[in-house]
């Protein structure tokens, strides 16, 4: 039996007379995850994508890297075979006798697609033909329509019908490089690699820009950032990190402004910061990790306040969800146990005792006149240190 790997996705479905163009991108995209593994055929039939790999590669780790490329919606490990009625029946017995060497099946559920219409079954009849032929030919089994232990799935097409038990779920969404480029406010926190990945799901193309306060933030911070980028590239691909630094910015800002707007004005310059370099790489928005009231900053008057700040579009993909529920997202994608490392971030530098959680525009402003910003700004960006993530 020929064993192959059924790709199919979701939205990209609904996208008309610009789905191939989605699918292509998808397929590029497949092609890079396995830029390791020997793909020996990949190509795309009726809004399904049909991959074969070398048998030296494990499932698993094929199915591992195909999950993390976005616009996927679930994988199946298939057996091929002819658009024949028998050759259907006898290759699904084959394959739950497989199924079977592995798992302890007591029960079984035929279900059948008939993506070529002019195949002269129904579904149902199928159905009844290759169950019937499964507890003809296998001793132990029964049918359960309820709660089966096991289900065969029958796809059938014009020129070749698939076999398979299980839909492994991917993450969706759109494939890299479909929705422009973002810039990605990364700190060392739970949310800002949520926020990038969750715009890197939507195709965005994803760089980043983090900001330390040398000496008073350690390198060892730093390189827990560039871990977490690096889990980040896993499914954004290879990106570009901004490494600047603000601690000449926030020791003006204790100097000169009132200490309880600290948090806020150091906000604004990193976003000041972080929109020349978004220019001048060619990224068409900002993406952050706040989430609406979760600290003194991130209050709808804050936002307010640090959005006034730049020109460019802001992206805040977590606005409105709960800590628990961003929590979940790193722990699934793997960058949770990294992010709660105890070293330092720049926005605990010069933390005030008591933020404040209204600020009014024109305060902030004036607060802001008291400092050469354009000066500062310049400052910062001359010494910004590149860095090169990829997961590899």
């Amino acid at each position: 039996m020929k064993k192959v790997f059924l790709i199919k996705y979701g939205e990209i479905a609904l996208k008309g007379l610009n789905k191939p163009y989605f699918e292509r991108m998808l397929m590029q995209r497949i092609k890079t995850a396995l830029r390791d593994f020997d793909v020996l055929s990949l190509y795309r039939s009726e809004g399904v994508l049909y991959l074969e790999a070398d048998q030296r590669h494990s499932d698993e780790a094929v199915i591992a890297q195909i999950k993390k490329v976005f616009g996927i919606a679930s994988v199946s490990i298939a057996y091929e075979t002819e658009t024949d009625i028998q050759k259907i029946s006898d290759t699904a017995v084959q394959f739950m006798e497989e199924l079977m060497r592995h798992k302890d099946i007591k029960t079984f559920k035929v279900s059948a697609k008939r993506g070529f219409k002019q195949f002269h079954m129904k579904s149902p009849e199928i159905c009844r033909q290759v169950g019937g032929d499964i507890l003809r030919q296998i001793n132990g089994l029964q049918v359960d329509v309820h709660e089966p232990d096991c289900f065969i799935h029958v796809d059938v097409r014009r020129n070749n019908s698939y076999i398979y038990s299980e839909k492994i779920s991917g993450y969706g969404g759109l494939p890299l490089g479909t929705n422009g480029k973002g810039l990605l406010l990364l700190s060392g926190g739970i949310d800002s690699p949520v926020a990038g990945w969750m715009m890197a799901k939507r195709g965005m193309e994803v760089e980043a820009v983090h900001f330390h306060s040398y000496p008073y933030t350690s390198e060892r911070a730093k390189e827990k950032v560039l871990d977490l980028a690096k889990i980040v590239s896993q499914y954004s691909g290879k990106f570009k990190i901004s490494i600047v630094n603000l601690l000449n910015i926030q020791q003006q800002i204790a100097e000169k402004c009132p200490e309880d707007e600290m948090t806020i004005l150091s906000r604004r310059f990193m976003m000041k910061i972080s929109e020349k370099i978004a220019v001048q790489n060619h990224c068409h928005a900002l993406i952050t990790g706040e989430s609406i009231g979760q600290v003194a900053s991130q209050t709808i008057l804050g936002l307010v306040a640090t959005d006034e700040a730049v020109h460019i579009p802001v992206m805040r993909p977590l606005i409105a969800l709960d800590k628990v529920d961003i929590i979940d997202i790193s722990k699934d994608i793997g960058t949770y146990d990294t992010s709660i490392l105890p070293f330092e971030d720049c926005c605990t530098v010069f933390l005030p005792k008591h933020p404040v959680t209204k600020p009014k525009l024109e305060r902030i402003l004036e607060s802001e006149s008291l400092l050469d910003v354009e000066g500062l700004v310049e400052d910062a960006l001359e010494d910004v240190e590149i860095e090169m993530v990829d997961f590899l």
